[in-house]
């Protein structure tokens, strides 16, 4: 099990930037693949980026390509997500989950391991 722990939220206006992090400890950071979520209220937990194990590939949703960047140090155990160009729909909890295979799998449902979120508020 990995424990996680999620900070860097806040509220910032729309065009602006946050960077969240995501520090890991238990088992062997480098051996997971890493994801961040996003939750809006009343919607579902929806995939927003996720970074292989070895940081050598990554994936985005549709929505932040080209303005979201996934990135991990593995000597620091810990992941970021650097937010740009944030829009109000941008607005939801963070939360960063790992799992133990090279790809990270876009479904939540396939991590057990997850922080416990950061709120993200973007205003118009």
């Amino acid at each position: 099990q990995v424990q996680l722990v999620e900070s860097g939220g806040g509220l910032v206006q729309a065009g602006g930037s946050l960077r969240l992090s995501c520090a890991a400890s238990g088992r062997t950071f480098s051996g997971y693949a890493m994801g961040w979520f996003r939750q809006a209220t009343g919607k579902e937990r929806e995939f927003v980026a996720g970074i292989t194990y070895n940081g050598r590939s990554t994936y985005y949703a549709e929505s932040v390509k080209g303005r979201f960047t996934i990135s991990r140090d593995n000597a620091k155990n810990t992941v970021y997500l650097q937010m740009n160009s944030l829009k109000p729909e941008d607005t939801a909890v963070y939360y960063c989950a790992a799992h133990p295979r090279y790809i990270p799998p876009a479904r939540a449902s396939e991590y057990d391991d997850w922080g416990q979120g950061t709120q993200v508020t973007v205003s118009s």
